[in-house]
């Protein structure tokens, strides 16, 4: 684990206790995104009439409280200023309007036909098709056409209350005005028909929205081309009788209106022909416009309407694609691991598998080691019971709580110190290697404990000369805690399975500082350890793999290491391993282009830890946004159905990772609450990294506390318990 730590005293929050906390900033950005995310989903989802939606119809009611003069007269009611009025076409007269657009594919056609004959019309646009396709609207008022409201969700306006009709007029009348820069005083409502079926439901709304300063226009002449009963039909049922004027119903979308616009091309002539001119609603009433413009202010909320809806459609496409990628790479990596792995499991278990020669020379085990007091004796006395020749070198890395006294008191003659000033873990392992005496060198931290076996298994692969380094299998010794069971499910399902995967396909990204072997002349070759970035275990990997060695998995090379016990801790050692990885994939991006056998890393792996340790997870958290989204906002039954459908995969994946380590499969029980609750973290601290290094901002090493408590199974028991030391409880970097 990491042993650099800058000391620094008690923050202003501890000397002041009156400060109030603030909310830390690797905590701010990714919630502020995420707000912002849901935020934009919501205004989609609200825009495509998909959250707030009613499409509920009312049954025709009683018509007592409508007035006499409203059953009989025409489709055009003003009830502003308290009055009631009722007005009709005057003869030869048509004003046709089209419902419930504008539509993408339709409502070009329609202007085009109208355009072409020289008619205006009446368009009663939603708010959410308005908001969505405003290049239209404009286009309507440009060519001379007049638009009227139709609600922003195309609700029935008789369930609503009086708030809720307010905010389908604003919301519609701020669409129009963001798309062409005009206000309409026009009002059609949604599932209308002519005038004598008002209504004691419909009536009272009606009279309401004159007070809102609206005209309400219904028709008198239904084509019902929503029918689709053919050309001839809709033209028959769209002329009129004795040369009358009318306000005849169409519709430019919901639907495939091909009818619609071959009756257009053929009615306009035809009527013109008899007489008829084709004029928008104050044209043939001639009236003032419904039409005024609107400037300043109104017109930018407008504008900023249009906009924010632009952008959340294109917000939500861009995501919708990034869902389809995570989920093509999350399957991906699911196949991968199961084929791969299982390949791998056959290959090193099979009868007579070998690497080579049996390696029995003595070994070199450093243990770089800072304020490891809890844990430093545990670890020591797990390597004396090595069943493979070694020496142990513990470098102490300038501790202050008695390290190195500790290994001191201990008198193993096996066992060397070697004291140095602060410099950190990198700094450590190559003071470490300088001292060592066998060329083959194992790795390993100052909490982590082996088994008997760990170093023979984990050195047997250089019987092999081609190997380099070797990869063991780390283990979690303090599962039993909630945040423990669910680092053991991810250092044996995601952390190993991967290690079989890579191995397989020779371009193993990492071997992991708790557990790993190298030859001391691959390492001289390519330097040493390296603190360029804070994964120094990632950078010396790739480092080998560029250098032409092979690295390799060795399962039965079981170290059991003290994960973090608290999310904080956690926090700190996921966020350095995140941006390390980061900093280790920039550092040899040049593995890309690299030629010969030692290009393979860069060919295959970089790709793959791209893909699969820094995009992947990037993008992961759209799974969550979705399937949340998808829970309150539906379709329900659907989203949890695919949300379980990707658990069980998980959980099966999970499954064979187990079986293949011989686990107990009773820590799984955990895993739903992990993928909710745990994967969201890990979510936060990758999320973090990216901004630290889109930033250029520079993670410090971070030193977790430790218990001592992890022993292998069947271990030795600690002669003695120490007691935290002060030091060991101040804060940490």
């Amino acid at each position: 684990m990491a042993s650099r730590i800058r000391r620094h005293g008690p923050p202003s929050e501890a000397r002041d206790g009156s400060r109030r906390r603030r909310l830390p900033m690797r905590l701010l950005l990714p919630l502020l995104l995420l707000v912002a995310l849901v935020a934009m989903l919501m205004l989609r989802g609200y825009v495509h009439s998909e959250i707030l939606a009613d499409h509920r119809i009312q049954p025709e009611a009683a018509t007592d409280k409508v007035p006499e003069k409203i059953l009989e007269g025409g489709p055009i009611i003003d009830t502003r200023s308290g009055r009631t009025t009722s007005l009709g076409v005057p003869d030869h007269r048509l004003v046709l309007t089209f419902d419930d657009g504008p539509d993408p594919e339709w409502t070009p056609k329609v202007l085009d036909v109208l355009k072409k004959h020289h008619a205006h019309a009446v368009f009663f646009v939603t708010g959410t098709m308005s908001s969505r396709y405003p290049e239209l609207v404009k286009r309507m008022v440009d060519e001379g056409h007049e638009v009227g409201l139709h609600t922003f969700n195309h609700p029935d306006l008789s369930y609503q209350s009086k708030k809720r009709i307010d905010w389908e007029l604003s919301t519609n009348q701020l669409a129009i005005t963001g798309a062409a820069g005009v206000r309409t005083s026009l009002f059609r409502p949604p599932y209308s028909s002519f005038a004598d079926a008002m209504d004691d439901k419909s009536w009272p709304v009606t009279e309401y929205i004159g007070t809102r300063g609206y005209i309400t226009v219904v028709n008198n002449t239904d084509s019902e081309d929503w029918k689709k009963p053919g050309v001839d039909e809709i033209i028959r049922r769209a002329t009129p009788h004795g040369g009358k004027g009318a306000i005849v119903l169409m519709h430019d979308s919901g639907g495939d209106r091909h009818q619609t616009v071959q009756a257009l091309d053929r009615f306009l002539p035809t009527l013109q022909q008899q007489g008829y001119r084709f004029d928008n609603l104050t044209e043939a009433l001639g009236a003032d416009s419904a039409l005024t413009r609107v400037s300043g202010l109104d017109l930018w909320k407008g504008k900023a309407w249009i906009f924010l809806v632009s952008a959340a459609d294109g917000i939500t496409s861009v995501m919708v694609v990034g869902l389809a990628v995570i989920g093509f790479l999350v399957i991906s990596r699911f196949v991968l691991m199961l084929l791969l792995s299982a390949a791998h499991a056959r290959r090193v278990r099979r009868k007579g598998f070998g690497w080579g020669p049996a390696v029995t020379e003595p070994v070199s085990v450093l243990v770089p080691a800072y304020n490891e007091a809890k844990c430093i004796e545990n670890t020591v006395r797990s390597l004396m019971a090595s069943e493979h020749p070694i020496e142990v070198v513990v470098v102490d890395d300038g501790s202050t709580d008695g390290t190195a006294r500790i290994v001191e008191a201990m008198g193993l003659p096996t066992v060397r110190v070697v004291r140095q000033l602060n410099a950190g873990k990198p700094a450590a392992l190559n003071r470490g290697l300088a001292n060592a005496r066998y060329d083959l060198v194992v790795m390993m931290d100052g909490d982590t404990v082996f088994e008997p076996s760990t170093v023979r298994e984990l050195v047997q692969p250089f019987g092999d000369p081609r190997v380099g380094a070797v990869a063991g299998n780390a283990k979690v010794g303090n599962r039993d805690s909630l945040i423990g069971a669910w680092q053991h499910i991810e250092y044996v399902m995601g952390f190993n399975l991967d290690r079989r995967m890579y191995d397989v396909l020779r371009c193993m990204p990492t071997i992991p500082g708790a557990v790993g072997a190298f030859r001391r002349s691959a390492l001289q070759r390519v330097g040493g350890m390296s603190d360029d970035t804070l994964a120094e275990d990632t950078d010396i990997t790739m480092a080998l793999h560029r250098d032409g060695w092979r690295v390799v998995y060795a399962e039965n090379a079981r170290a059991w290491t003290e994960a973090p016990e608290s999310v904080q801790q956690l926090w700190s050692q996921r966020y350095r391993w995140s941006y390390g990885t980061m900093q280790a994939i920039w550092k040899h991006r040049r593995a890309l282009v690299d030629r010969g056998p030692s290009g393979r890393f860069g060919r295959v792996g970089l790709p793959l830890v791209s893909l699969f340790m820094v995009l992947a997870p990037l993008l992961a958290p759209l799974i969550d946004v979705f399937l949340l989204y998808g829970v309150v906002f539906g379709p329900t039954q659907k989203t949890i159905v695919a949300w379980l459908g990707v658990l069980a995969i998980q959980a099966f994946c999970a499954a064979y990772a187990f079986r293949l380590d011989k686990e107990r499969m009773t820590h799984l029980i955990s895993l739903p609450l992990q993928q909710i609750l745990y994967r969201q973290l890990m979510y936060v601290v990758l999320l973090q990294s990216w901004i630290t290094a889109l930033t250029g901002g520079r993670l410090r090493w971070q030193k977790l506390r430790r218990t001592g408590v992890v022993e292998a199974p069947g271990g030795p028991v600690p002669t003695q318990r120490r007691r935290r030391s002060s030091s060991d409880r101040r804060p940490v970097a």
